[in-house]
């Protein structure tokens, strides 16, 4: 794809936002709204709003989808098929998820780019760290695609990986239906309690189902901190990128990151 040098920058409104550059992973399930499978446009428009205002505030977003509302490969290979093949099919499927949130940012007039790790040059450009962090300090929004690239490793350790080569100060992860990291499974414990704050070790030790332990070893190695939180109101994309405290903040030392306590 050619890059248009004339392309107007986003203009943010100054100091207004906790963070300088972020990565915002939404799952296949984000997209889906209340269908059992495939995608809801009102859904994603609602999301795509929020992201293009939240990019008003100064922050720079960069975005990784999943395709758990399309394919999951281990799911399919759990059922005889090869992993690898099914992986492979999982990245083919987040190829589609990022092409339709582009679509409905650039209906409201945001300037986006689709980097693939996978070649599909007819389609999305192929990533290559310089040129989305480039595009990223042009005022565009870039949306990674087909995961890292190579099979067993999930969208989650994607985020973890592009968050670190982008230099992203933070992973924002959007939750469907739960405000955050719970104690417990809440379809199985209907009393599962939030937990406001932990450290990625404690995330691990504790089997929560936050991300991969590929991508939290990444993330806790690292020091980058992860905001999970509900993404059924779409405006706590916003909310956390200003720095208030909604959901579960995972990091080393969380009481030391750019948040104010929500009242």
């Amino acid at each position: 794809m050619t890059v248009r040098e004339e392309e107007s920058v986003a203009t943010p409104a100054e100091g207004s936002a906790a963070f300088h550059r972020i990565l915002l992973k939404l799952s296949g399930e984000a997209l889906m709204g209340d269908k059992e499978f495939g995608l809801e446009l009102p859904r994603i428009e609602a999301i795509a709003e929020e992201i293009v205002d939240c990019q008003k505030t100064g922050v720079e977003i960069a975005i990784v989808v999943g395709a758990g509302n399309i394919y999951r490969g281990m799911a399919a290979a759990a059922e005889g098929m090869d992993r690898a093949t099914a992986d492979y099919a999982g990245m083919l499927a987040t190829l589609l998820n990022a092409l339709t949130v582009q679509d409905a940012l650039e209906k409201l007039g945001a300037h986006t780019r689709v980097l693939s790790a996978i070649d599909v040059s007819e389609v999305a450009e192929p990533y290559i760290r310089r040129r989305a962090i480039r595009h990223l300090e042009k005022g565009r929004i870039v949306i990674f695609a087909a995961g890292t690239g190579n099979p067993f490793f999930t969208t989650d350790t994607a985020a973890a990986l592009r968050a670190l080569e982008i230099g992203a100060e933070a992973i924002l992860m959007g939750k469907n239906g739960v405000e955050g990291v719970l104690d417990a499974d809440p379809r199985v414990n209907p009393d599962a309690q939030l937990i406001p704050q932990l450290t990625h070790i404690e995330a691990i030790e504790r089997g929560l189902r936050v991300m991969d332990t590929t991508a939290l070893s990444l993330c806790m190695d690292n020091g980058v901190p992860l905001h999970v939180f509900n993404l059924d109101d779409a405006a706590n994309i916003a909310r956390v990128a200003r720095g208030e405290r909604l959901g579960t903040i995972i990091a080393k030392a969380p009481e030391e990151l750019p948040v104010q306590v929500t009242q």
